[in-house]
């Protein structure tokens, strides 16, 4: 049976790539022990899986504004020390442009032992703590001092692993987090996706334990809204510039603006589907 046959050597050379995990290796990063063995995964991801250059030097060498809605729908990946990995899917980020910025680490040009992944090449991770107890996780971009903060994911897989490194993240007992919870907001994104100080300036082009691939299906300008960032401060007109961004309709994002979006769906502008 010549189709048959077929068939068989495609679903072979398909286990043999050697740049992602087997299927079966697949099936239990996604499952526990005494769980339901369906795979705990998005929708999006079986058919992102399947062929995902890893993102290089050329896409984070962009200006920073370029980078922060570019970044949207994009794939982020961490690979666990033991072996699991962990996928998302970036909804929401937020530019800081560098000196002239106020709101930004870098503002007036000053770099510190702190902010110095803010100066380095494009695609340097800059991770920094706040209220001494949760972290944030930026990206370098064109510009000096300039950097994207990553807000939000969708996640895709490893979903469980994700909610034990929430669960160990915080002291006290809480309910089961539901999948928009993990990672819908800047300090639960690193927190679910075990990212600390210690990934202060690694190479998203480098890294063995953290990277990014490409999404499936960029969106277009009508599904991207652009807003005024979360929890600058007192920071003059730079309070109001629209400088975050996030795929419109998509439930992982951490706050939504119902007034930017009323206008523009006033304007015609209709999300995809």
């Amino acid at each position: 049976m010549p189709r048959k046959r077929k068939l068989l050597a495609q679903l072979s050379a398909l286990q043999s790539n050697t740049g992602f995990p087997q299927i079966d290796t697949l099936e239990k990063l996604n499952t526990t022990p005494g769980a339901d063995p369906s795979p705990k995964s998005s929708k999006y991801f079986v058919i992102e899986k399947k062929n995902s250059p890893q993102l290089q030097a050329d896409f984070f060498n962009q200006p920073c504004i370029s980078l922060a809605k570019s970044f949207l729908g994009q794939i982020l990946v961490r690979k666990l020390p033991d072996g699991r990995e962990l996928w998302g899917r970036i909804v929401e980020t937020e530019a800081y442009l560098g000196g002239e910025d106020e709101a930004s680490h870098s503002k007036g040009g000053k770099q510190t032992q702190r902010n110095a992944a803010m100066f380095m090449k494009p695609g340097t991770l800059y991770v920094y703590q706040i209220y001494g107890i949760y972290f944030c996780v930026n990206v370098s971009s064109q510009g000096e001092g300039a950097a994207v903060l990553l807000r939000s994911l969708e996640p895709l897989q490893g979903l469980d692993a994700m909610r034990e490194l929430r669960r160990a993240s915080r002291k006290a007992p809480t309910k089961l987090l539901k999948d928009w919870q993990l990672c819908n907001g800047p300090s639960k994104l690193c927190q679910a996706f075990g990212i600390d100080k210690a990934f202060d300036q690694r190479d998203l082009t480098q890294d063995a334990a953290i990277w990014m691939v490409p999404g499936q299906d960029p969106p277009g300008e009508q599904d991207v809204v652009a807003t005024t960032r979360i929890g600058i401060g007192n920071r003059g007109e730079w309070a109001q510039k629209p400088l975050r961004f996030y795929l419109r309709g998509n439930r992982f994002v951490s706050v939504v603006d119902k007034k930017i979006e009323r206008e523009m769906a006033a304007r015609g502008h209709s999300p995809c589907s």
